[in-house]
């Protein structure tokens, strides 16, 4: 197993692209921590994918700096250090035009999206620099690259904001053996779906990425060695545009 022995924390773990990244780090030997804010859907999560490994549940509400310090400290009292986070957490809303967003709504996705993800690193980082090792994936979005109508303008303004979030990191503390990755997913059959304006249908679910597929994206990147550093990767539906 490639990863024997290492640590990761995954927020937003509970579905979608953080429980399936959490599966494919688990079959690779790490210990895995998956975090959101419902304990009951974690301990769902853990208990139905104990076959593939390791895998533990803390809640964690993300836009909470002390929910994510307690969430850290837990893991490294537990597991140990933290040798990978993976930032998954991420949500939209139904209304999400800038005449029909509302002040609350904007407020979450940058709380929830990108200050989320500021926590967990801040969190983090002290250990990884003290070890001079540590990978840090951020699951942005081709929004945070191509800012288009169909994520909307909060949602987009969130994930670039995590581009810049993780660009930055990368220059401060490459030099400290800590690498940096933003993954830009296009559309993927995730629950985030839910809260489209248009219903997906089960035809356009098919089309688009699935979960594991950029689950797969994650585990290449956490299995390259420490020498070998992915800044962003961009993975997509064969069927979207790329413009």
């Amino acid at each position: 197993m490639r990863l024997s022995g290492k640590t990761a924390l995954v927020t937003g773990g509970g579905s979608g692209i953080g429980l399936a990244s959490a599966v494919a780090l688990a079959r690779e030997g790490c210990r895995v921590v998956i975090a959101g804010r419902d304990e009951a859907k974690l301990k769902a999560a853990a208990t139905e994918n104990s076959s593939a490994g390791k895998i533990f549940y803390h809640p964690v509400e993300v836009a909470s700096r002390d929910s994510v310090q307690q969430l850290v400290a837990w893991t490294e009292k537990e597991l140990g250090p933290v040798d990978i986070l993976v930032n998954s957490a991420g949500t939209n809303v139904i209304k999400r035009s800038l005449a029909e967003l509302s002040l609350e709504d904007w407020q979450r996705m940058l709380d929830v999206n990108a200050t989320g993800a500021f926590h967990a690193m801040q969190a983090v980082l002290p250990g990884m620099r003290q070890r001079g090792d540590g990978l840090i994936v951020n699951i942005g979005s081709i929004a945070g690259k191509r800012a288009g109508l169909l994520g909307g303008v909060g949602y987009n303004a969130s994930k670039f904001a995590m581009t810049a979030l993780g660009i930055t990191a990368s220059l401060e503390d490459g030099k400290h053996g800590v690498r940096v990755t933003t993954i830009f997913p296009g559309e993927v059959d995730t629950p985030i779906l839910k809260n489209r304006p248009v219903p997906v249908t089960a035809e356009h679910r098919a089309r688009i990425l699935q979960s594991e597929d950029v689950a797969a994206a994650v585990l290449m990147v956490a299995c390259l060695p420490p020498r070998a550093h992915v800044p962003e990767l961009v993975i997509k539906p064969t069927s979207q545009d790329y413009v």
